[in-house]
């Protein structure tokens, strides 16, 4: 079993990876998968640091959360407001309103620390 320590590069990194894999069946309550969740503990850190994934923007989270429910745009109306507003917001002409992203976190789930994130708004071409 390999030696548990600190992954400090990209070699430690990959040494650990193998052995998760070696142990992923590792049985319950056993040493073996004691191990393995420490191991990953410690992989998910370096990822954490090196690996770190930002989070979607608003509209992309919106798209994403309608696409993953089998809903379509008409399903945000009664969030956002008319189909005029929801395709306004969705094709980036008018920035999310704060209680538009009240309700598309109690509504649809939408965690609001991605919602309140700035984004670029198309600009009119007059």
């Amino acid at each position: 079993m390999l030696e548990l320590r600190p992954i400090r590069n990209e070699a430690d990194y990959r040494v650990a990876l193998d052995e998760i894999e070696r142990l992923f069946d590792a049985e319950p309550n056993t040493l073996e998968c004691d191990h393995l969740e420490v191991l990953t503990t410690l992989v998910e850190a370096y990822e954490q640091q090196h690996y770190p994934i930002a989070a979607p923007e608003p509209i992309e989270a919106i798209l994403y959360y309608l696409e993953s429910r089998g809903l379509s745009t008409h399903d945000l109306e009664p969030i956002i407001g008319s189909l005029e507003e929801v395709a306004a917001i969705l094709n980036r002409q008018q920035p999310l309103t704060l209680e538009m992203i009240r309700r598309l976190n109690q509504q649809l789930g939408i965690p609001a620390d991605v919602l309140i994130q700035p984004y670029s708004l198309m600009k009119n071409s007059a």
